[in-house]
């Protein structure tokens, strides 16, 4: 089983950026579909992006040309690009690694760092 841990997270004005690191450990990623999710306390949690094995991307339309993931399997980790921050992008922010489908249950999941959006 993977274990997942992010960083990066912050308080940054609208329009900055941030990146998102998640470290994998226990396991190599390589053969793991990798994704970012993130949660408002209240809501369910949604996937922001993804990153397939071969490197494919998907991601969510709110977030499409502003943000970018993205694997390095040599350092086992994956990176969440966060550019032109707005305060809707406030949330806890989650890694997770499953073996077929980001989208279904089970998986593994990092605990999850704040991002916080304002001035």
């Amino acid at each position: 089983q993977v274990q997942l841990v992010e960083s990066g997270g912050g308080l940054v004005q609208p329009g900055g950026s941030l990146r998102l690191s998640c470290a994998a450990s226990g396991s190599i990623i390589r053969p793991y579909v990798m994704g970012w999710y993130r949660q408002v306390q209240g809501k369910q949690r949604e996937l922001v992006a993804g990153i397939a094995v071969d490197s494919s991307t998907n991601y969510a339309d709110s977030v499409k040309d502003r943000f970018t993931i993205s694997r390095d399997n040599a350092k086992n980790t994956v990176y969440l690009q966060m550019n032109s921050l707005k305060p809707e992008d406030t949330a806890v922010y989650y890694c997770k690694a499953a073996r077929i489908n980001i989208l279904t249950p089970g998986g593994s999941w990092g605990q999850g760092t704040q991002v916080t959006v304002s001035s």
